[in-house]
């Protein structure tokens, strides 16, 4: 019994980790390429569940499926962000760059208000109340599904990034902008190139957890705190270490929620994270390379 229920934290702990991990990894990208921290980073996951709930209700889509849509659509509104706005902050003081970021997590939010309303929306499929049984263990058909998207996206983001000419261009402009253009990279389209992945894989994020989640101007809010956890745990930049660190927040939720009480899943969470922040600050997976 004790055994089955500590595999069931575990699973748990993984699959809520895989949330917070696919979240994680648009913003890691967005500041490892471009240097900007994007503090409206909820609001583009918020944005994605929106994109995911119309296209479910107005067209009947099976909510997965509409990563066709989320991720197109997420891609253009991260572009037009850093070229009308982020392009114009990039290498500003931080505090230029959080006091835009913040306003535009403002009006994004109280934009979605004003047009979607406050009232939460749910999207009803065949399989949201459903659970995969392994043995003892019962897995959330969402959540699993949720974290499939997680490993599926993150591979195929590091091969990207490691085996194509234009992901090594981006690593290249990330290191050095100014030599990276003495070479003929075109640093501007790298950078909105970048910023549009960034939004595209927060839009598929916003997807995921959708299915499960419900829909409102403020459900992004509380990911994007955990989002910034994260890549501050895993590193500034560091894409594997946005991963890692939101499957050990994952599980340090699990754990909590199990074997502490229900409302101490974050807690221990924040407490790990200001642990290894007192004696690790440059985060747990540092390197000369953010991406």
């Amino acid at each position: 019994m004790h055994l089955s229920t500590f595999l069931q934290v575990i699973v748990n702990g993984l699959l809520i980790g895989g949330v917070y991990a696919l979240v994680s990894v648009g913003l890691t990208l967005l500041f490892g390429v471009v240097d900007i921290v994007n503090f409206a980073h909820g609001e583009f996951l918020m944005l994605g569940m929106y994109t995911t709930y119309w296209a479910w209700y107005a067209m009947g889509m099976d909510p997965i499926l509409t990563l066709v849509i989320s991720m197109p659509v997420m891609f253009l509104v991260g572009a037009v962000v850093q070229k009308f706005l982020f392009k114009y902050i990039m290498g500003a003081p931080a505090l230029t760059q959080i006091f835009l970021t913040v306003g535009l997590q403002f009006v994004l939010q109280n934009g979605a208000l004003m047009v979607f309303g406050p009232q939460l929306r749910k999207l009803k499929t065949g399989y949201s109340d459903q659970a995969v049984h392994l043995g003892t263990v019962n897995v959330s058909a969402p959540q699993l599904i949720a974290f499939a998207i997680t490993i599926t996206l993150s591979v195929l983001l590091f091969l990207f990034l490691s085996r194509t000419d234009l992901g090594k261009a981006m690593k290249a402009a990330q290191q050095d902008k100014h030599t990276a253009a003495l070479i003929g990279i075109n640093t501007d389209r790298i950078f909105w190139i970048a910023a549009g992945i960034s939004a595209a894989l927060t839009g598929a994020a916003g997807t995921a957890i959708s299915t499960y989640t419900p829909v409102a101007p403020t459900s992004g809010a509380a990911f994007g705190l955990m989002a910034y956890i994260t890549v501050i745990l895993g590193s500034l930049g560091n894409l594997k270490g946005a991963v890692v660190g939101g499957l050990i927040l994952g599980l340090a939720e699990s754990f909590g929620i199990q074997y502490i009480s229900a409302d101490a899943g974050k807690l221990l969470s924040f407490s790990i994270f200001i642990l290894v922040m007192l004696v690790r600050p440059q985060g747990l997976f540092a390197t000369k390379e953010s991406v």
